[in-house]
């Protein structure tokens, strides 16, 4: 059940953009989820979205293992430049492993495992993570159909499934460099991602 808390202002140094946040009960837990909005987005006109799973190491630490810091930035960014969209911002770390999970994850790969190799051997599928909490957030927010900011399809059938019309899909490659290669190799090899637009 997601439940809506409040709405403020939030100043970046991309603009000046509105927090939505909702809260999540699943199984007598809590998770926090936001959305950023700037601009009108409850119009008939599709919105610039992005759909974004939290990744602490690249949002916040900076790490170079993948590419979420730079997408975070680039679709914070593309949104700033249209003057409208929304970004979801959701908890589910490590494609839905969490955060000490994914050091365990981390440490595999240290020692030759691929990121897939790795979720798996310690027990989990290669991506956890569940989409359909958007579908509440973008009803409460009035966004019925977006252009969205991804190279990965799961999202867009996942978005489309819950009845949010994808008119676009709008390629996001940032971020990519020599520490990230087979990180990036393993998205588009075994997950399907798109690269190659």
């Amino acid at each position: 059940m997601i439940t809506y808390v409040e709405t403020c202002q939030l100043p970046t140094q991309f603009g000046v953009f509105e927090m939505h946040g909702f809260s999540e009960s699943v199984n007598g837990q809590t998770k926090e989820h936001v959305v950023l909005t700037m601009g009108a987005v409850n119009t008939p006109e599709p919105v610039l979205a992005r759909v974004h799973s939290e990744c602490l190491t690249g949002d916040g630490l900076f790490s170079l293992r993948c590419d979420c810091g730079p997408q975070l930035e680039g679709a914070m960014a593309a949104i700033a430049e249209a003057g409208r969209g929304a970004l979801f911002y959701l908890r589910q770390e490590g494609r839905g492993i969490g955060l000490m999970n994914k050091i365990r994850a981390y440490h595999l790969q240290d020692g030759g495992a691929d990121t897939v190799e790795a979720n798996e051997a310690l027990g989990f599928g290669a991506d956890l993570r569940d989409y359909a909490i958007v579908e509440p957030m973008a009803s409460h927010l009035g966004i019925t159909q977006v252009r969205l900011l991804t190279n990965n399809p799961r999202k867009i059938d996942a978005l489309s499934g819950m009845g949010i019309e994808v008119v676009a899909r709008v390629p996001l490659k940032k971020g990519h460099n020599r520490h990230n290669e087979r990180y990036l190799a393993t998205k588009g090899d075994r997950l399907g991602h798109l690269f190659n637009d």
